[in-house]
């Protein structure tokens, strides 16, 4: 053999590997669109990281009913409050990688935990295989209808006349946070009352626990739309069809951004990505129907979709973004 020349013994024994490689890589990917074809063979489960009655279960259960109509499979909405949403995470980062086992995840739970925590238990960006967005939800402020506060501006003066006398509930990290940016805009001074979620935050100002609440309006609606409970303002621009009127917050105190809650659903990381994209793709077509998306609007919830990998860049953004808000406001949970 001269110089670098090749018998054909040669050049075949050196395509081997890469003929053995393409076989594997070919029967893999074989087996994965067989796996995404069976799937759902069985009932799933959505965890919620919330009680019954909020945003999060309101959409799951909304999505849930629909696919399994569509799959003929049962999905199983349970509720795992607790702890900042740890609870419900930590139980889905254990899961097995099949599909069969979903999170719907708040912003919280992927973007501030792990700044909230020395040592969370599950790491938001690496045990976990981002499926799809599913909503941005709505930020009211919010009063009881008895309160003599009908504006923010009403709210603000009063605040400001009683420094650390105010109480305003809120029911999770990011409508706390918002709480704090808030007063830190408005220059105010008001106690945060923390609750577990939605449905504590609607009991609080109902009884008069709190002067005024931050929350989406999905366990609020029924009592915004009677009366009980009065709109002084949103977190966003976007119309709320149970208040047309209500100003956007942010025209009113300057230097405050437009703030929107999200949720998004996520599996075990090593789910198989045929699996991640059949449920992505599932998702974004009950989303897009006429009635889910009337009866989530109505709700405040507003459907919002985009493939595994958007949203995976959207979570790292949202960490990054957040990390700050969390460190200068001294907020910890350990």
């Amino acid at each position: 053999m001269k110089g670098n020349a090749m018998t054909p013994l040669c050049r075949t024994i050196a395509i081997v590997p890469f003929l053995l490689l393409s076989v594997g890589l070919a029967d893999a990917q074989q087996r994965a669109d067989a796996d995404a074809a069976a799937f759902p063979s069985r009932a799933i489960r959505i965890i919620v990281p919330f009680p019954a009655g909020g945003p999060a279960d309101v959409l799951a259960r909304l999505i849930g009913q629909k696919m399994s109509e569509d799959w003929s499979q049962p999905v199983v909405v349970e509720n795992r409050p607790g702890a900042n949403t740890v609870i419900g995470a930590q139980a889905v980062a254990k899961a097995a990688p099949d599909g069969y086992t979903m999170l719907m995840a708040i912003d919280s739970t992927l973007t501030m935990n792990q700044y909230l925590y020395r040592n969370p238990p599950y790491d938001p960006l690496n045990d976990f295989a981002p499926i799809t967005l599913v909503a941005k939800t709505m930020q009211l402020l919010m009063v009881n209808a008895a309160s003599d506060m009908k504006t923010v501006q009403d709210l603000i003066a009063k605040a400001k006349a009683q420094p650390g006398k105010l109480n305003y509930g809120a029911g999770t990290i990011t409508t706390k946070l918002t709480g704090y940016l808030f007063n830190k805009a408005a220059g105010v001074d008001t106690v945060l009352v923390p609750y577990s979620g939605s449905a504590e935050v609607t009991h609080g100002l109902l009884t008069g626990s709190v002067e005024y609440a931050i929350d989406g309006p999905s366990a609020a609606a029924s009592l915004i739309e009677s009366g009980r409970f009065r709109v002084l303002a949103k977190f966003d621009q976007r119309p709320f069809p149970l208040v047309p009127n209500a100003p956007n917050v942010t025209a009113i105190v300057p230097n405050l951004d437009e703030i929107v809650v999200w949720l998004g659903l996520v599996a075990p990381k090593d789910t198989p990505p045929s699996i991640v994209e059949k449920v992505q793709r599932e998702v974004a077509k009950i989303l897009v129907d006429p009635t889910i998306k009337a009866r989530a609007d109505t709700a405040g919830l507003y459907p919002a979709t985009d493939t595994p990998t958007e949203f995976a860049a959207f979570i790292r953004k949202e960490a990054e973004r957040w990390s700050k808000v969390v460190a200068e406001s001294g907020m910890r949970y350990d």
